[in-house]
């Protein structure tokens, strides 16, 4: 019975069990219960094997690569531990190992029972495997490698290992796929890594493999894909791509931080190498112009240009009768774009063709500035708020046009290895901004227009005074000297901050990225060429400068450290990284825009014509009801204003004090996550910039000065309320 046994342990059908793992029917009775619990135990351990090697065998001839290196490892598994198991226990038999056969003659099938035990469990979770593995009839790498990774977390040792090393098998596959997309550009045409334009397709990357690895991922592959794709006159070195496959075979992806290591240098290595040989110094110079000209409104006349022909497209769709030519599509936008451009000088620019317009809720009927009805109080549960938090794209999207718009930027390969997705977030938020403060100044502007004309007409009539009866006088006086004082504060504030904002900060920022991009070109350029021994510039070269802003070369890695930087201090000076103070902004301009609005629907003038009273019935002396009627409007705008000005100035001055500034620009996000202190060169620009950690801080402090130079705001105001009573109150 024992060779029978053996025989059965082996994978061969026996007499013993005719079906499954049953026990016959006619031997049963004749053994005695603890036997047959052993036979029956063994009969379940030879059955689950056979069941798995039967199906190793039949999913041996499955299409896909990874199922084959599992079955082929599980198989070299089962034949050098359970098969080795099987013929050392024969072995042993044969040879009477006293340890194993009693009395040189006996065999107890508890011994055996007892030496096989330890495949129970292993055996259980390799036939569900299987079973899983023949249940879908396609299996991608992503989700194969997750669950061999997951069952391989395990108390049971033996099962644990058997997982690991079949895991291990399926991502050795997976990494030469790996190697062949981001060292040679290449992509399999069976289960491919990503889709013929290099997008990652999900389901073959698991869970292990982090969002930024991906991205680093996706971004190697194109650019060395596409590199050899268009015949490039360079191509990457041998030595590197040596260097890099080597690299990838040190590490697994389940080793999720030695795995983004290795990605990362990678991803630095090839991005150095772009720089030096594809991505040159004139494109970075490129791009930053022209973002710097219509993202941060750099061209001033061409932005002017653009917020008059927005608001023609708005009116010309407002008066139009017909349904169909009344909506704003996203070509009318982009056509505005280009007429804006006419007479400018963005007239012969070609970096204008990467911009656009684009409406994220579709085409869309032009829409009135609001006429409700002010709340000072409505933005106080959010003017208060001290804490920032990283800076939200949809920030004044809604100011230009009136529901959300972004303004986009075409990036193409090679542009598209210095600005990511969170770059041109940024520059959106920034643009919108901009162009919101921009567009409210102008129309504040046209208000003071509007209003000196209208003042001019009526002085041709009136003389000196404003018209009617002496308590009419009176009460149209102090109603046109307030609305000429809410105008000024509005104008006074709007052009102190987006001076503040266009000198300060962008021009300011601008021109330090522009030096330091300069600065560090030439320290690359002299980088290049060493000097002769014994001349009296090689104790200073710099390759032995110890002085990190002059011997430091402008490589990939700089270069993205030295935008970032400059992105987060843009967006920490233009005070878009804290929520209270943008919430208050958005109070004012929308404050300007009702304000402005109404005084266009009373035809442009604060006043009433003196017709449209009408006149004062007889023995009745007193202010006429539109000229009260306006006076309530006037004088809730007045205080709401005011309110706002000075809750912003607080939570300004607030802001000071608060330790530390907050970073608008998350860099951890960006394509070098985590790899900055690889590259000594990062950690040497890093040092540098952390030197001007303050000049946020400095930002702010000059718009303090600029808003309170004559102590407006610092200095309490006297309320107006006895004004009003004893202005306009009728005898």
């Amino acid at each position: 019975m024992i060779s029978e046994v053996l025989f059965l342990l082996a994978g061969h059908s026996s007499s013993l069990f005719p079906t499954d793992h049953t026990l016959n029917s006619d031997i049963a009775p004749l053994l005695h219960p603890g036997e047959k619990q052993c036979l029956e135990s063994l009969g379940l351990i030879a059955y689950r094997y056979r069941k798995v090697k039967n199906s190793c065998i039949k999913l041996q001839r499955s299409p896909s690569r990874y199922i084959c290196a599992l079955c082929a490892s599980l198989s070299q598994i089962l034949k050098q531990d359970y098969e080795a198991l099987v013929v050392e226990t024969e072995a042993k038999v044969l040879k009477r190992d006293a340890l194993l056969v009693a009395n040189g003659a006996f065999v107890p099938l508890s011994s055996v029972r007892a030496i096989f035990s330890a495949w129970d469990a292993p055996f259980a979770a390799l036939s569900t495997l299987m079973d899983n593995l023949q249940s879908d009839k396609e299996w991608k790498a992503g989700p194969l490698i997750d669950m061999l990774l997951s069952r391989s977390k395990t108390g049971v040792h033996r099962v644990a290992d058997i997982f690991t090393r079949l895991s291990t098998a399926v991502q050795c596959v997976w990494r030469s796929h790996l190697t062949a997309l981001v060292v040679h550009g290449s992509l399999s045409d069976v289960e491919p890594l990503a889709s013929k334009d290099y997008a990652l397709i999900e389901s073959s990357f698991p869970t292990c493999i982090s969002p930024q690895s991906r991205e680093l991922i996706a971004y190697i592959g194109r650019a060395i894909g596409t590199i050899k794709a268009v015949k490039w006159q360079k191509q990457l070195p041998r030595t590197l791509a040596a260097e890099h496959t080597l690299m990838l075979v040190s590490v697994l992806p389940e080793d999720q931080h030695a795995f983004d290591t290795v990605v990362s240098q990678i991803r630095i290595n090839v991005g150095e190498w772009l720089w030096s040989n594809v991505l040159t110094k004139k494109d970075i110079d490129e791009a930053v112009d022209s973002l710097g000209n219509y993202f941060l409104l750099r061209n001033g006349e061409f932005c002017v240009s653009l917020i008059r022909e927005i608001e023609r497209l708005k009116i010309s769709r407002l008066t139009n009768r017909t349904g169909h030519a009344s909506v704003i599509r996203e070509q009318d936008l982009n056509l505005a774009l280009l007429r804006a451009s006419l007479g400018t000088s963005a007239q012969h620019d070609p970096s204008l063709a990467r911009i656009r317009f684009q409406l994220p809720t579709g085409p869309l009927r032009p829409l009135l500035p609001s006429l409700t009805q002010l709340n000072k109080n409505s933005s106080l549960s959010t003017s208060f708020i001290a804490s920032t938090s990283p800076f939200d794209p949809s920030l004044f999207n809604s100011q230009l046009l009136g529901t959300p718009l972004s303004l986009q930027y075409t990036i193409e390969w090679p542009l598209d290895l210095f600005l990511g997705k969170s770059e041109l977030a940024a520059y959106g938020t920034l643009f919108s901004f901009l162009s919101a403060l921009r567009k409210t100044q102008t129309r504040v502007h046209g208000l003071w227009n509007s209003l000196s004309n209208s003042q001019r007409a009526r002085r041709r009539w009136t003389g000196l005074g404003e018209g009617g009866t002496s308590e009419d006088l009176e009460g149209r006086k102090k109603l046109l000297r307030r609305g000429w004082g809410i105008v000024r504060d509005m104008g006074w504030f709007l052009d102190t901050l987006l001076g503040y904002v266009m000198m300060d900060v962008v021009d300011l920022e601008f021109s330090k990225l522009k030096g330091m991009l300069s600065k560090e070109g030439t320290s690359a350029e002299n980088t290049s060429s060493k000097p002769e021994p014994g001349s009296p510039n090689q104790a200073t070269s710099p390759t032995g400068s110890t002085n990190p802003k002059a011997g430091t070369p402008l490589d990939f890695t700089s270069l993205r450290a030295i935008h970032s930087n400059y992105l987060d201090r843009l967006l920490n000076g233009c005070l878009l990284t804290n929520t209270g103070l943008t919430s208050i902004l958005q109070s004012i301009l929308e404050t300007c825009e009702h304000f402005t609005a109404q005084v266009e629907r009373w035809g442009g003038d604060v006043l009433p014509a003196l017709l449209f009273e009408g006149s004062i019935h007889s023995g009745e002396a007193g202010v006429g009801a539109m000229v009260k009627e306006r006076w309530g409007v006037v004088a809730e705008v007045d205080e709401t204003l005011r309110h706002h000005l000075e809750t912003f100035y607080e939570q300004l001055n607030a802001s000071i004090s608060q330790q530390p500034f907050s970073s608008g620009f998350d860099t951890s996000k960006s394509l070098y996550a985590g790899i900055s202190v690889a590259n000594r060169s990062t950690v040497n620009m890093s040092r540098a910039i952390d030197k001007n950690l303050d000049d946020s801080r400095r930002h702010v402090e000059r718009l303090l000065l600029r808003l309170d130079f004559n102590g407006g705001l610092s200095k309490p105001r006297r309320s107006e309320s006895t004004e009003i009573l004893s202005g306009l109150g009728t005898r």
